[in-house]
């Protein structure tokens, strides 16, 4: 039996995407023990996938206190892993592979970037652009699989969540008024997110259109940013703010029963993408679209770019410059309007939602 350790230490959307590592693993070792090392706030999206053995969390911020890291790299390497795949390719993770004694060290690395030390056994360079519709995330994830095992075959490039029938018999919503359309009102960080006017305009825009009900999402912590929001929109009456679940797991089964997310990209979008539910996703500025744009088809799965509706604005979009963008977006996050965004957004809606009665689309 093969031990395999994957280390995915970062966001909740990047943990979730790496989970199709072990899918496609086990096709190759079907025997095989599979452990993910991850933070230990996104451990929500891995909870009962049958290809996922063992979870090690651990807090992000002990973890880069150099003795904690050595503790981290003596229990691996005291764990005699056989296999370890390592998308994360940053310096703890790097060093984790370097002194871990494993046979396969597979890493991601830039492509012409040469490594200063053998942290991999088997370095993969990150594809030049995506081929599949699964976005370039996790077509690298996958290559770096079949790079190694050519036995892998028809991979299976969608990450997915398993739900318990605890929770799919959730039923907190079931007095509201459908279609439930869940909104990211902020994005996981505060360079991910919108300006509050921006989203309390899109927000209007469906209160005023649409026949449905409005839930928000947002963080824990931005609770209080979330409720400035409120106070920017005008149809209070269609917004339940008193439905909420403070917890990884808990909005997955809360997404489960509402019918389509919009947000900013992040974990939510991935989230609900695998629970298999329309989504909307406005990027931010500095992310890559490529990377990042799973299964988009313009119906079930459409998204907006300022890169794609402004593209004079970009004077390049490598990924120094896009380093450059994330030290101060809000100048370019303040060219995607709300009428850029309702632009793109309208036809989404009117594919999955039923207008209301004798009004024409503001």
């Amino acid at each position: 039996m093969k031990k395999i350790l994957v280390i995915q230490n970062k966001r909740i959307g990047d943990v979730l995407i790496s989970s199709v590592i072990a899918n496609n693993i086990k096709k190759v070792f079907p025997t095989s023990s599979v452990t993910y090392f991850v933070y230990d706030y996104t451990v929500g999206v891995l909870k009962n996938n049958p290809n996922i053995d063992h979870v090690i969390q651990v807090n992000d911020k002990e973890l880069k206190k150099v003795p904690n890291l050595i503790k981290v790299i003596r229990k691996i390497r005291k764990d005699k892993y056989d296999i370890i795949f390592d998308p994360y390719a940053k310096f703890q993770s790097r060093m984790i592979c370097l002194f871990s004694g494993a046979n396969y060290r597979i890493g991601l690395k830039r492509k012409h970037k040469k490594l200063k030390l053998p942290f991999y056994t088997h370095p993969i360079d990150l594809l030049d652009h995506k081929t599949q519709n699964c976005g370039k995330a996790i077509e690298d994830r996958i290559n770096m699989i079949s790079s190694v095992f050519p036995e892998l075959q028809h991979p299976d490039y969608e990450p997915k969540i398993s739900l318990t029938s605890t929770e799919k018999d959730y039923d907190t919503i079931k007095e509201l008024k459908r279609p439930v359309v869940m909104i990211g009102v902020l994005g996981s960080t505060a360079k991910k997110s919108m300006p509050y006017e921006y989203i309390a305009k899109v927000v209007d825009f469906m209160t005023h259109n649409y026949d449905a009900t409005i839930l928000f999402n947002y963080a824990p912590h931005q609770k209080s940013e979330a409720e400035k929001i409120y106070q920017l929109c005008k149809h209070k009456e269609l917004i339940d703010l008193s439905i909420y679940e403070d917890s990884i797991r808990g909005f997955i089964t809360l997404m489960a029963q509402c019918d389509l997310l919009i947000a900013n990209e992040g974990g939510s979008v991935h989230i609900t993408k695998a629970l298999h539910k329309p989504t909307f996703t406005i990027y931010s500025p500095y992310i890559n679209k490529e990377h990042w744009c799973s299964f988009e088809d313009g119906k079930t799965h459409e998204s907006i770019h300022l890169l794609e509706e402004k593209p004079d604005l970009f004077n390049s979009f490598t990924f120094e410059e896009r380093k450059k963008i994330e030290e101060n977006p809000d100048i370019l996050y303040q060219k995607l309007t709300p009428e850029m965004i309702l632009g793109k957004l309208k036809p989404f809606l009117n594919h999955h939602l039923t207008t209301k009665s004798n009004i024409e689309l503001e």
